[in-house]
């Protein structure tokens, strides 16, 4: 019994949880990228550079804020840093919004015209965050670094295996949920977001029934930054803030929001889930998990990791295609809002 609960702690710690985190914050990207897919109907490739742009901002308020001695305690400062990422971030995506997308959203450009002008803000969002803050690595994390540490926990239980809960972890996956929980409500219950609804569903029959389009778009874009600036800030604290980081990010936020269906947000959340977990359930080592399940006889004498952590990233394009052959709307379905 004692080896069966070493087991579950073990995959607990290196899997569960930190694939928990992983996709609280690839749930929030694909949130956002289906959003503005839904609404204006194209596939922004600049959404990660947009995340990388609010984790930025936050990393500057933090600073000042540790500079002048403020702080939350044994949480980090960021937290109260994150609303000046978000309005920087909505500031960047209207001005965007305002000289790039607008004309082509008047002229109703093709969705592949859309396409290759966000590759073109993506590579000019990216150039400018790393003319601001530098393309090395930046820390700002502060405050307490575990809400549980293996130690304390081993001392708890007697087991052998430590089970360690970092303070970035349980941040990201409350923020996360109050975060999609407020996107829901505001779809599901309010006029505007009701107004978004029927303007993914049918744009010119929403039109005649008198809803302004250029409202619907603003809310959209004020909604998808505030998401990619939490979430970016949440990875940057979670993993470390790396401007080049964000570029590789765009692959699992875009195959988990096709995975899961592409303009369905439920799907999104999903997708961010199920990439998360493939991920780390793939490139795991279960030599030590094993051990504790098997007969010392049987005990396996390699890793038996089926892939090494360097396919991560690849590992989403896998999954992407597998899941396009097998079921090409998502695994869910996708919809409108």
């Amino acid at each position: 019994m004692t080896d069966l609960l070493n087991a579950l702690v073990l995959i607990t710690n290196f899997i569960i949880i930190p694939a928990m985190t992983y996709g609280s914050q690839l749930a929030l990207g694909a949130l956002g990228v289906t959003m503005i897919y839904s609404v204006l109907r194209f596939s922004n490739f600049a959404h990660g550079e947009m995340m990388s742009f609010g984790a930025m901002a936050t990393i500057l308020m933090t600073w000042y804020l540790q500079g002048q001695g403020v702080s939350l305690g044994p949480f980090p400062t960021a937290l109260i840093a994150i609303p000046i990422g978000i309005l920087a971030t909505i500031a960047l995506v209207l001005i965007t919004d305002r000289l790039v997308f607008r004309y082509y959203r008047r002229i109703r450009a093709e969705n592949v015209t859309y396409l290759i002008v966000s590759i073109g803000v993506m590579f000019f969002i990216g150039g400018l965050i790393r003319f601001i803050i530098g393309p090395n690595d930046q820390v700002f994390t502060d405050g307490e670094r575990f809400i549980l540490k293996a130690r304390a926990f081993k001392t708890m239980t007697g087991l052998n295996e430590g089970l360690a809960i970092k303070m970035t972890q349980g941040i990201t996956v409350i923020t996360a949920i109050i975060m999609v929980s407020f996107v829901f409500w505001f779809l599901n219950r309010t006029r505007t977001g009701k107004s978004m609804r029927a303007y993914s569903d049918n744009e010119d029959l929403a039109l005649l029934s008198g809803i302004n389009p250029e409202r619907v778009v603003l809310i959209t874009w004020i909604i998808t930054a505030a998401l990619a600036a939490t979430a970016g800030t949440l990875y940057g604290l979670d993993k470390s803030y790396k401007p080049f980081t964000y570029l590789s990010l765009l692959l699992p936020i875009f195959a988990a929001a096709i995975v899961g269906g592409v303009g369905n947000p439920v799907g999104a959340i999903a997708g961010g889930f199920v990439i998360a977990f493939s991920e780390l359930t793939l490139t795991f080592a279960y030599k030590k998990f094993l051990a504790y399940l098997l007969p010392e006889s049987l005990e396996p004498s390699g890793l038996m990791q089926l892939l090494s952590t360097d396919y991560k990233i690849a590992l989403s394009f896998v999954i992407l295609v597998i899941v396009l052959l097998v079921r090409p709307t998502g695994l869910i379905g996708g919809k409108t809002l």
